[in-house]
């Protein structure tokens, strides 16, 4: 959470899964796959951030249409590629302040949402 363009489309950090223990991996993996995201998501709003990365296999990422669940996963790919960059650029970077997050996400995604916003009659 480097960025303003992180907390445009996700409202906190993505999280990563718990990996699986071999007894998930050996029976029903696919099924195993999913229940460890949703337990990941016991506490977070998968509304409000729409990937999760799956310990030691890859992201899933999702949205009210395919198309928005690619552009998410776009999205996903850069923020990560900006904050391995910041990171290497400067190992001590800290993310930005919660309110700073918080109005950037709001803005686009909170109740009174206004940026980006087609504006109707």
């Amino acid at each position: 959470m480097f960025g303003t363009t992180h907390a445009d489309y996700f409202h906190g950090p993505v999280p990563v899964t718990d990996r699986l223990h071999s007894s998930e991996i050996s029976a029903d993996y696919e099924l195993q796959t999913g229940k460890a995201i949703c337990r990941t998501f016991e506490q977070l709003d998968p509304d409000s951030i729409p990937a999760v990365l799956v310990a030691g296999h890859a992201p899933f990422c999702w949205g009210a249409t395919p198309a928005a669940a690619a552009h998410h996963a776009v999205i996903l790919e850069y923020v990560a590629r900006m904050a391995t960059h910041t990171l290497l650029i400067n190992h001590e970077s800290r993310p930005i302040a919660r309110e700073l997050h918080d109005k950037h996400f709001l803005r686009k995604h909170g109740r009174n949402a206004y940026y980006g916003q087609v504006k109707t009659q």
